[in-house]
């Protein structure tokens, strides 16, 4: 019998986070870029939870049964609270985050519900419907987010879920044709049927029209009240985090307001922001400075509140993490590497779409 000696081939938590970051950086781009704007724990914990995410949204949704996965991931919680996560990388680096922060399972059993509609091809017949959902795939992730910067006071967590919901609202605006082509429509039906759209029909034949432009005004509308809202809880976190956050919450609402400036159409196109649009809102990222308060003791959006009760019933056995101010110079050095990294990100893209449109036997 040969005894495993080269240690170097054992899974470390440093091995584990580098397999986590690949993950963050060949999914979402806008999350990742935005994270690069984080101290580096929080930046680590927040990638091992986007790996789990990520993972555990292409089970239910790839895996051909979404129960079956839905039970599998089950499972794999009850391991990872109980700290044996087994062979799984990103079980391993889940279950030291949840250790670490106090991290409630109620907000994780959210985020596989949220994952479980996805597969069952739920309607959402009301913007309440569509908060609900939203809570679970955004929200739930803004609330985790702010308890891995230590930040657990009600009136945070329900800005940080605020920001959360407001995302998705905008990625459901921006993602219309796609979803519709998939057989899925998060669009309030009531809004759709106000402006004389029948959902099933749309989703049968999707195509825009002045009436869908209306709609996606009023869910946009809703998503910017809920940005703004959001920044009184970005005022509560730690001070070298808020610019990260803040760039998170800058990136995403123009997605929204690219998507109305072009005519609103997001049937047969996908709104996009360009590398002069991200380092314009980059360089509005020290506006952190002048975050108030205003907003932060209104209630949590009802369809959020369960999980804000779940963190406030969790008993608290570690303070969490803290961070140590950075000196403002240090926050414009990792602006400046930022804007280098837009650039990258850029040529990449463009060299792909090049390699995409050439013609077959050229290269």
């Amino acid at each position: 019998m040969q005894l495993i000696s080269d240690t170097a081939e054992l899974p470390t938590p440093y091995t584990d986070l580098a397999h986590c970051r690949q993950t963050l950086s060949g999914g979402s781009r806008s999350f990742w870029v935005a994270s690069q704007l984080l101290p580096p724990t929080l930046r680590n914990d927040a990638c091992g939870l986007y790996a789990f995410c990520r993972e555990a949204d292409d089970l239910i949704d790839e895996g051909g049964n979404p129960e079956v996965g839905l039970s599998e991931l089950r499972g794999r919680l009850d391991c990872i609270y109980n700290q044996m996560p087994g062979h799984r990388t990103v079980d391993r680096v889940l279950a030291r985050i949840v250790a670490k922060h106090t991290l409630p399972r109620t907000l994780l059993e959210a985020l596989l519900e949220g994952f479980a509609w996805d597969a069952s091809g739920r309607n959402y017949n009301s913007l309440s419907d569509v908060y609900a959902y939203s809570t679970r795939v955004a929200g739930v992730v803004g609330v985790m987010m702010a308890i891995l910067m230590g930040v657990r006071t009600p009136q945070a967590l329900a800005r940080a879920a605020d920001l959360g919901v407001a995302m998705q609202l905008t990625n459901i605006a921006r993602d219309v044709g796609e979803d519709a082509r998939a057989g899925r429509l998060y669009l309030p039906h009531d809004l759709l049927r106000a402006e004389g759209i029948d959902p099933a029909d749309f989703l049968h034949q999707p195509r825009f029209t002045p009436a869908l432009r209306a709609v996606l005004e009023q869910l946009l509308q809703r998503a910017d009240f809920l940005y703004q809202r959001s920044e009184s809880g970005i005022a509560q976190l730690p001070a070298s985090a808020r610019p990260g956050i803040y760039a998170a919450r800058l990136l995403y609402a123009e997605i929204g307001h690219t998507l109305l400036k072009n005519g609103g159409n997001s049937v047969d196109t996908r709104a996009f922001i360009g590398f002069a649009g991200k380092t314009r809102l980059v360089l509005k990222t020290p506006g952190w400075v002048r975050l108030g308060t205003e907003g932060l003791h209104e209630p949590a959006l009802p369809e959020c509140q369960y999980l804000i009760d779940a963190v406030e019933q969790q008993p608290l056995r570690s303070a969490g993490a803290t961070f140590r101010d950075s000196l403002f110079h240090r926050l414009y050095r990792r602006m400046i590497w930022t804007l280098d990294l837009f650039a990258v990100l850029e040529a990449r893209q463009q060299a792909a779409n090049a390699a995409r449109d050439m013609p077959v036997g050229e290269g």
